[in-house]
């Protein structure tokens, strides 16, 4: 067989820990790496290499987001790519507007944004700013590995805290708890909201699909703590992988009610842009068994195609898979009582810290 998008060699080496395993091109360059002749000195393959952190002299911080299906209003990044190196990762391919790869540079090359609380709170003096909840993560996981040593996360919700500014989370990674104090203070006046995302407890599946995130165990031991501590706890089991994680949509929702959470949701997977080439690639290296039929399952929710760009459609997908996932978690949340309650944010405690300054 043909694969459509496999760019990878039989004899390459794998890279345990990551979960790309090729470089694709950037569609923005004219140029790119390549092998002339096989029997050159270098070796086809470019070894792994450890993470690399670039810093950027952001301008702005804030995002507002337009697409009505995402379920948030604005967002904030102070990360670029992720070590987390989750294969189907739909923000991978923002890393291309650097000049590098959707592929493994995206997990191994992050940029950071050394001034991010800055710019949150220039963006929050803005007499223009309305109170809405901003979203950490809508991009790239804000506890990813990075933030141990930098510790932007944290002084972006001090800030927010400060000004009394809705934010939601959404992290896989176990790191969040360092936060905990924090986040309590945040949610005694509903300022905050935390969804783990949770997408299966097979550990041989996670330890392959997302490498260097926690656990499914250490997840759900967050959305219980967080939880007996008062700060609001959803999972999201996203996205959705028939043929992959499918099946696990009763145990997942089951487990996370047993910790404490109180909401869900889901996505099923929709591989845009040079995503379908890195996905296609994982897949049959590591699934050749059944990767034919995961990715003809993947299609038909989305049309013949792994992507859809319909708003309302892309997220849930259509066709009798997409209908029998929407059932299955249509069941088990209401069968586990999650979802009974809607969260709303409070925005009308917000404050600037100065704004009593101004008038002497």
């Amino acid at each position: 067989m043909t694969l459509p998008f496999q760019e990878g060699q039989p004899e390459d080496p794998y890279y345990k820990g990551r979960g790309a395993q090729i470089n694709p091109k950037n569609k923005y360059l004219t140029d790119e790496y390549a092998q002339e002749h096989a029997e050159g000195i270098d070796e086809w393959w470019q070894a792994d290499v450890p993470t690399q952190v670039f810093e950027e002299h952001a301008k702005t911080l804030v995002n507002k987001v337009d697409s009505p299906d995402v379920g948030m209003w604005f967002s904030m990044n102070p990360y670029q790519g992720c070590e987390h190196g989750c294969i189907y990762c739909y923000a991978r391919n923002s890393h291309q507007y650097w000049g590098l790869s959707a592929g493994l540079d995206f997990e191994r090359k992050i940029i950071v944004k050394h001034n991010a609380p800055e710019l949150l709170r220039k963006f929050l003096d803005n007499k223009n700013w309305v109170p809405k909840p901003i979203s950490l993560s809508g991009n790239t996981d804000c506890y990813q590995p990075v933030e141990r040593k930098m510790w932007l996360t944290r002084q972006l919700l001090e800030v927010a805290l400060e000004y009394k500014q809705p934010v939601g989370i959404i992290t896989k990674n176990s790191l969040v708890l360092r936060d905990r104090y924090l986040l309590q203070q945040l949610a005694q006046e509903n300022l905050v909201c935390v969804y783990l995302s949770v997408t299966t407890l097979q550990e041989d599946l996670r330890q392959k699909m997302e490498p260097r995130t926690a656990t499914a165990a250490q997840r759900l031991k967050v959305v219980k703590e967080l939880s007996e501590l008062g700060i609001p706890v959803g999972v999201m089991t996203a996205p959705i992988i028939p043929g992959l994680n499918d099946h696990e949509i009763p145990r997942l929702l089951e487990a996370a009610a047993a910790n404490g959470a109180k909401y869900a949701g889901y996505t099923v997977v929709r591989l845009n842009d040079a995503v379908k080439i890195i996905f296609n690639d994982w897949l049959y290296k590591n699934f050749p068994d059944r990767a034919d039929k995961v990715w003809h399952h993947v299609e038909s929710m989305h049309g013949g195609k792994v992507n859809d760009s319909e708003w309302g459609r892309r997220m849930r997908g259509d066709g009798n898979i997409a209908d029998l996932i929407k059932q299955q978690f249509k069941i088990h949340t209401k069968k586990n009582g999650l979802n009974l309650e809607r969260f709303e944010f409070n925005t009308d405690a917000f404050r600037r810290p100065n704004a009593q300054l101004s008038l002497f």
